[in-house]
């Protein structure tokens, strides 16, 4: 099983070689790892092109966003299984592509996804958020819950069947595209670890005008995925309250660390 992993980046040449490393130190054997870079100016590029004989597929050209990005790399992919792995993340530990075929090898499931956890963005990295995701039951999507996208990798015929991001969303196309996934009777499977590290200061969190769009946004993806006016209200509700005890879990685990 060949599993793709695709780096979408512009001008991040400060953590692009950790995301970078860290694909290339998994051990599990049958990696691919796809690089869209989006034009950048600041150093990436060069960082990129240091690893050139280590990466299968690199394209640098002007794109219309993320998640126009994260499509081209969709195209690119030729893995059994494609994931994403952003230019601030990096895997939780060198085990975790293979906790992923495992997962997928074992079953007939179209999907296995795993924990995230929020780290802060200087070393040591101490963990402010921990993403607990849990099995997946259908109802929960009621209550706004969602697996962790940087965690999600999905067999590319699923993509082929689902088609990609929509880009007319900017900051929630991966909201709309789970929701696509899960409301089609897809089998997806737990994987109970933590996957990935995800630095804080993402695009949906960056200012208060894009928390305000992220939830209009994730708004529209639940009315397009066939959600009632009072289901979405619902979804987003719990959606924004489920959030509250990954800071507390986060905290207790800081808490135990220091004692």
């Amino acid at each position: 099983m060949k599993i793709s992993v695709i780096t979408a980046v512009f001008n991040n040449a400060a953590t692009i070689r950790d995301a970078l490393e860290s694909t290339l130190s998994q051990r599990y054997p049958d990696v691919e790892l796809v690089v869209v870079d989006g034009g950048s100016t600041d150093g990436t590029q060069k960082i990129i092109k240091s690893y050139r004989d280590r990466i299968a597929t690199y394209v640098s050209e002007p794109d219309r966003g993320i998640y126009d990005a994260l499509n081209k790399g969709l195209h690119l992919a030729t893995g059994d299984v494609v994931g994403f792995l952003h230019s601030d993340d990096v895997f939780a530990d060198a085990d975790a592509l293979s906790r992923i075929a495992r997962a997928l090898e074992d079953s007939t499931a179209d999907a296995c996804y795993g924990d995230l956890n929020y780290v802060r963005k200087e070393p040591p990295h101490a963990v402010v958020r921990a993403w607990s995701a849990g099995e997946f039951i259908a109802r929960k999507l009621a209550l706004g819950w969602m697996p962790p996208h940087p965690t999600l990798y999905v067999r590319r015929a699923v993509y082929e069947r689902l088609g990609g991001f929509d880009t007319r969303y900017r900051i929630a196309a991966d909201y709309d595209w789970m929701l696509r996934l899960l409301t089609q009777s897809a089998q997806v499977r737990y994987v109970p670890h933590v996957q990935v590290l995800m630095r804080v200061g993402g695009a949906s969190n960056r200012s208060l005008n894009n928390i305000v769009r992220k939830s209009r946004e994730d708004w529209q993806a639940l009315r397009s995925n066939g959600f009632g006016v009072f289901a979405a209200a619902y979804a987003l509700a719990g959606k924004n309250i489920g959030k509250l005890p990954q800071f507390l879990f986060a905290s207790r685990g800081a808490r135990a660390r220091n004692s």
